[in-house]
């Protein structure tokens, strides 16, 4: 096989992260062994990308996919933590998968406190995305796509921009059900979402009681329902 026709597997999660990231200078943290870097440039989506990986191992077999590739010109590969590797405005977004969304959230929040983190974020985390679209909030980026993956259980994909003011993709819906499950895919009636609010039901309805946190998640799940018309029963099947 040559450098030409070696082309690292994506599974289905990596694959739509790789169809929402255009950037000229692009940096993957936690990138493994650099399969998404490799297609970013394959497929002509960026023109340069650095790989973070925290641990040598993995890095050291990520440069060996990247020379297998033939692409050591167009992707650096640097050990380190989260962006502190990164340089401010070195890059123009920024992607990190496989994580859980409050690991991914804190690492995003370190990198802006030092002033690298780029204007969009592309983020796959492997639970609920809640501490994501809090933290967006929070640092002034807004939702600017998402959807679910289908896979071991239904894989969250969230892209975030900063910009000022507040987030309109949350107007005119309930904040709680929204920020838990995802304005658009409400929005959009996502059909991901009946796994989803069926799982968060079975766990949360047997221990809600008032004043427990457990009734404040179910809530949220019973006007996520409403909102998109579906029953308990619909969802469960």
């Amino acid at each position: 096989m040559t450098a030409l026709s070696f082309q690292p597997r994506l599974d289905p999660r990596l694959e739509t992260v790789l169809g929402l990231i255009r950037a000229d200078t692009h940096a993957d943290l936690g990138t493994d062994h650099a399969g998404l870097p490799i297609r970013l440039i394959q497929t002509g989506r960026v023109r340069h990308c650095i790989g973070v990986e925290l641990n040598a191992q993995p890095l050291e077999l990520a440069r060996r996919q990247v020379a297998r590739a033939g692409r050591t010109e167009q992707i650096e590969l640097r050990l380190g933590n989260g962006l502190a590797p990164l340089q401010p405005r070195e890059v123009q977004s920024v992607s990190m998968t496989g994580l859980g969304a409050g690991t991914i959230a804190g690492v995003l929040a370190r990198g802006q406190a030092d002033g690298k983190l780029p204007p969009r974020v592309v983020v796959q985390c492997n639970d609920s995305p809640l501490a994501l679209r809090i933290w967006a909030q929070e640092a002034g980026y807004h939702l600017a796509a998402e959807t679910l993956v289908a896979g071991y259980w239904p894989y969250p994909v969230l892209v975030f921009e900063q910009a000022e003011g507040t987030d309109p993709a949350y107007t005119d819906l309930p904040e709680a059900a929204a920020l838990r499950f995802g304005p658009q895919l409400l929005r959009e009636g996502h059909e991901l979402l009946r796994p989803v609010l069926a799982d968060a039901y079975g766990r949360y309805a047997p221990a809600a009681a008032p004043g427990r946190s457990a009734q404040r998640e179910l809530d949220a799940v019973i006007e996520a329902l409403v909102y998109l018309g579906w029953t308990v029963e619909e969802i469960r099947q």
